[in-house]
C-alpha cells in the first residue's frame, strides 16, 4: 500500500431533478479510495457507526482497499442530505448529522506510517496536522479544505499548508484563502503559503492546475445527463492521486495525465447516484474515456503567424 486517504465515510440522502437516493454510500474516503483503487492499493482511515453494513466493507476490500484503519464506533454513521436544482451547481444542504464523525480523531495504523502518498480529506486542519505527525516521510501530501475551515481555523490551516505539496480548492475557496479576486494572483499567493501545485476545481467546467508557473486546464467530459454531482471532487482527487502513486512520479507530464485521469473518473461518478456507476466501471472503460479526452483536447497548430 503506497497511498493513504484520511476523511469521512457517510450515508448520503440526495435529491436531484433525476430522482432520489436514500442513505447511499458516500463520503470523501469512499469516493477517493474507489477511484484510486483502479491504479494502486489504497488504505483508508475513517470512522463508521454500528449501523454500517458489512457488505459495504466487503465491497471496499473487493476493490483492494485496505480497511485496517477503519474504526467501528458505537453510534450512527455520519449522515448528510442535500438537494440539487436544475442548475446542478446549485445545491441545498438539507441536514448534516455528524454522529460518530463528530468525535473522529484519526489514528494511523503502524502499517500505514511509511506510506509515500497522503491525501488529507476535508476535515479540521488540526486533525490534518495530527495525521502528518503520525506518518514518517511521505513523498507527496495533498489536501482538500473548505470555507468553514478557512474562516474558522485559519491559523491551523496555514500551519498545515506548509507541509502540503498539492492543494485542491474551488474558485470561492481560492479567493477566500488568498484575499485576492483574480484567480491567477490568488493561486500565486497560495503557492507562497507552501503548496507547490494548486488545483482549482470548477465543477462542470473542469479544473485548472498551476505548477511552478505552468498552467494546465482539464475540461469536464461532456455528458448529456448528470444525475448526481456528489463526490465528483473526491473522485477526481482519487483518480489524480491514484495515478501519481501508480507511476511514482510527479513531473509536469505525469501531473497533467493525472489531471485527465481524475476528470475521467469524475465523469463516471456523476452519471448515477452515489457510487453506483463506479461499481460497474472497468479499466477498459477508463482507458477508452481517457483516450476520448485526449482526442477532444488535441488540435493542430497553425504556423501561419510564425
Amino acid at each position: 500500500m503506497n497511498l493513504l486517504v484520511v476523511g469521512s465515510i457517510a450515508f448520503d440522502s440526495v435529491e436531484s431533478p433525476f430522482g432520489k437516493s436514500e442513505k447511499a454510500l458516500g463520503g470523501t474516503a469512499i469516493y477517493f479510495s474507489i477511484a484510486a483503487s483502479y491504479f494502486t492499493r489504497v488504505g483508508v482511515v475513517a470512522a463508521v457507526g454500528s449501523d454500517f453494513p458489512q457488505e459495504d466493507v466487503s465491497f471496499l476490500q473487493s476493490r483492494g482497499v485496505d480497511v485496517t484503519g477503519l474504526a467501528h464506533l458505537d453510534g450512527e454513521t455520519f449522515h448528510w442530505g442535500g438537494k440539487y436544482h436544475e442548475n446542478m451547481n446549485d445545491r441545498d444542504t438539507l441536514f448534516t448529522h455528524l454522529n460518530v464523525f463528530r468525535d473522529f480523531e484519526p489514528e494511523i495504523p503502524e502499517s500505514y506510517r511509511d506510506v509515500d502518498y497522503v491525501f488529507l480529506g476535508n476535515i479540521d486542519p488540526n486533525l490534518q496536522l495530527h495525521v502528518l505527525q503520525q506518518v514518517k516521510k511521505p513523498r507527496l501530501v495533498a489536501l482538500d479544505t473548505m470555507n468553514y475551515w478557512i474562516d474558522g481555523t485559519a491559523e491551523a490551516l496555514q500551519q498545515v499548508l506548509r507541509h502540503v505539496d498539492v492543494l485542491f480548492v474551488n474558485d470561492e475557496e481560492t479567493r477566500l484563502l488568498s484575499g485576492e479576486r483574480n484567480i491567477l494572483r490568488a493561486v500565486q499567493k497560495i503557492r507562497r503559503m507552501g503548496p507547490k501545485v494548486i488545483i482549482v476545481k470548477k465543477g462542470e467546467h473542469g479544473a485548472l492546475m498551476v505548477n511552478d508557473g505552468s498552467f494546465f486546464y482539464a475540461p469536464a467530459f461532456p455528458l448529456d445527463v448528470i444525475t448526481d454531482p456528489t463526490g465528483a471532487g473526491d473522485t477526481f482527487a482519487g483518480g489524480f492521486m491514484g495515478y501519481l502513486a501508480k507511476v511514482n512520479r510527479f513531473d509536469e507530464a505525469s501531473l497533467r495525465r493525472a489531471m485527465v485521469y481524475g476528470s475521467t473518473l469524475a465523469s463516471f461518478v456523476v452519471q448515477d447516484f452515489s457510487i453506483a456507476k463506479l461499481r460497474q466501471v472497468s479499466e477498459r472503460d477508463i482507458s477508452e474515456r481517457f483516450q476520448a479526452f485526449h482526442r477532444m483536447t488535441q488540435f493542430k497548430r497553425d504556423d501561419a503567424w510564425q
